[in-house]
């Protein structure tokens, strides 16, 4: 901070001033200089400049065709996404046509298999009624000959068998003399 401090204090007591004297400040020197130097530095420079320009005009046009293809394929993925989007939707519009009918179809089956369950029930319910008739007509036949067979047996005495005995004679002998 000090140096600071001595440096501006020198400046202001001892003041800046501007020389006129062109030989003594060496402007033409100076001016001779920069003017050789630009002389031989604008062919230097000028090339270096060109070459860069056309550098960065090679790049903007590799920039500028490579925009151009990303733009192109960009349309093509468009393109493609509309197609499978497309696609897609189809996809989903059979899916669920498929289910509609495997729905209808099971349904029907359904329908079918209860039409045959009710139908096969009804032939065992039928079957069944006809072995029970059978049963209760076979019942009733075995009780009404067991009955015949005791009233029989009741009201058959020895004169009512000898007088059927007789008559089956009787029909016998006819029979013969024919």
């Amino acid at each position: 901070m000090e140096i600071f401090n001595v440096v501006g204090q020198n400046i202001l007591y001892s003041g800046i001033s501007f020389n006129t004297n062109f030989l003594e400040a060496n402007v033409l020197n100076i001016l001779l200089l920069l003017s050789g130097l630009i002389y031989v530095l604008k062919n230097f420079l000028g090339s270096i400049l060109n070459d860069r320009q056309s550098k960065v005009l090679v790049a903007i046009r590799e920039s500028e065709e490579r925009l151009e293809q990303a733009n192109i394929r960009l349309k093509e993925a468009e393109k493609q996404l509309a197609q499978t989007q497309i696609i897609i939707n189809q996809i989903i519009n059979e899916a669920e046509s498929t289910a509609k009918k495997v729905r209808e179809s099971i349904l029907e089956q359904g329908k079918y298999d209860i039409k045959k369950l009710t139908q096969s029930s009804k032939a065992s319910v039928k079957f069944a009624e006809s072995q029970v008739r059978l049963q209760i007509q076979q019942q009733i036949t075995s009780l009404a000959i067991q009955k015949v067979n005791s009233e029989f047996k009741n009201q058959i005495n020895s004169i009512m068998h000898s007088k059927i005995i007789d008559q089956s004679i009787m029909q016998l002998e006819g029979t013969i003399n024919l």
